[in-house]
C-alpha cells in the first residue's frame, strides 16, 4: 500500500498569492463603515430632533469618506484607476457593484454635510443658491441612509469573493461581523461628538452593533474550520483580542453614557478603536492565511472527502484593489 501523501505545495512556497496591499486597505474597509454608520444615525437624528448628534453624524459621515477615498486611491496610485471602474456595470462582479454603491453614496452624504456647513453660516449670507440647502436637506440624507447599509456590507464581500483562505471561508458572516463593527464605531463616534442628552440613539445603536459583531464572530470562527487559525496567531491575534476587549467594554460603557460625558468619551472611544482593530485583524489574518499552504489544502481535502467541490475561490487578484 502507498501512504497517502503528506506535501503541502512544492516546497513549502503559498498556493494563493497574498494580496500586495497594505495598512490603506484596512483603512478603507473601517473609514468607509463609519461613514455608512454615521449617515443612518443622523437620519435618525434628523427625524427625532437631535441637531447635534444630525450634525456630527453628517460631517463625521463625509469625513471618513474621505479618508475611505484618500486610502483606496493611494492604494490604487492614482484617481482615473477608480473612475476607470465607472465604465461598466456588471451586476455579478462585488467590484463593479461596490464602486457604484460608492459613487450613489457619497453625492448624497456629500450634499447633507455642505446643508450643516450652510446652516452654520450667518442669516445674511444664505442667500441665492444657498438658500436650496433647507430645501435638499432631509430628503439628501434619507437617499444617504438608504445606500448606507450596503456600503458598510459590500467591503466583506469583496474579501470573501478572494481565494485568501480566511477571508473567502468567512463569506457567510463576514458581512454581518463589518455591519455590526460599522454601527459600532459610527455611535461611538456619536458618543464622542454630542451632548448626553441627544445620544440616547447612538447608545442602543452602540449595544446592538457590538452585539451583533461579537456574535457572528463567534459563529465566523466556528464555521472557517482550520483557516481560523490565523485569527488568533501573531499579530492578527493580537488585534483581534484587543478588538474583543474595546468593543465589550465601549458597549459595557455606553450603557452608562446617558448619566456621564465623560463615560460618553471613553466608551465611544473604545468602540471607534475596536472597530479599527477587526478591520486589521481580518486583513492581517487573510494575509497570513495566504502565506501558509495548510490553509488551501486541507479545507480542499475536507471538501474533497465529503464530496463537495474543491474550489476554494475565485482566482487570487490581479491588481491592488480590494474589489479583484
Amino acid at each position: 500500500m502507498v501512504p497517502e501523501a503528506t506535501f503541502t505545495s512544492y516546497y513549502g512556497r503559498p498556493i494563493v498569492k497574498p494580496s500586495p496591499w497594505e495598512a490603506d486597505i484596512p483603512t478603507y474597509l473601517f473609514a468607509g463603515g463609519v461613514a455608512a454608520g454615521s449617515s443612518l444615525i443622523a437620519a435618525g437624528a434628523d427625524l427625532t430632533g437631535r441637531p447635534t448628534l444630525r450634525r456630527s453624524g453628517r460631517l463625521g459621515a463625509v469625513a471618513a469618506l474621505s479618508v475611505s477615498m484618500v486610502a483606496l486611491v493611494h492604494d490604487l496610485g492614482k484617481p482615473s484607476r477608480f473612475l476607470n471602474m465607472l465604465r461598466v456595470a456588471k451586476v455579478t462582479s462585488p467590484m463593479s457593484v461596490g464602486t457604484w454603491i460608492l459613487t450613489l453614496y457619497g453625492p448624497f452624504a456629500g450634499a447633507v454635510a455642505a446643508t450643516e456647513v450652510v446652516a452654520m453660516l450667518p442669516a445674511r449670507w444664505r442667500v441665492g443658491p444657498l438658500r436650496l440647502a433647507a430645501v435638499v436637506d432631509r430628503p439628501a440624507g434619507l437617499l444617504a441612509a438608504l445606500f448606507a447599509p450596503p456600503v458598510a456590507a459590500y467591503t466583506a464581500v469583496l474579501l470573501a469573493d478572494t481565494a485568501t483562505p480566511s477571508w473567502h471561508a468567512a463569506y457567510r458572516e463576514l458581512p454581518f461581523v463589518f455591519v455590526g463593527s460599522a454601527a459600532a464605531a459610527s455611535a461611538g463616534l456619536g458618543l464622542v461628538t454630542s451632548p448626553v442628552g441627544e445620544t440616547g440613539p447612538a447608545r442602543r445603536f452602540a449595544v446592538g452593533g457590538a452585539a451583533l459583531e461579537l456574535v457572528m464572530e463567534h459563529r465566523m470562527e466556528r464555521s472557517m474550520g482550520i483557516t481560523a487559525e490565523p485569527l488568533h496567531r501573531g499579530t492578527a491575534g493580537r488585534w483581534m483580542r484587543a478588538a474583543k476587549a474595546l468593543t465589550v467594554a465601549g458597549a459595557a460603557g455606553s450603557l452608562l453614557a446617558g448619566r456621564s460625558r465623560a463615560v460618553a468619551v471613553v466608551s465611544g472611544t473604545a468602540l471607534l478603536a475596536g472597530s479599527v482593530c477587526t478591520r486589521f485583524g481580518i486583513f492581517e489574518a487573510g494575509q497570513e492565511s495566504a502565506k501558509d499552504p495548510r490553509y488551501t489544502v486541507v479545507p480542499q481535502r475536507e471538501r474533497l472527502a465529503a464530496g463537495m467541490p474543491v474550489r476554494s475561490g475565485p482566482a487570487a487578484p490581479r491588481t491592488s484593489h480590494p474589489a479583484t
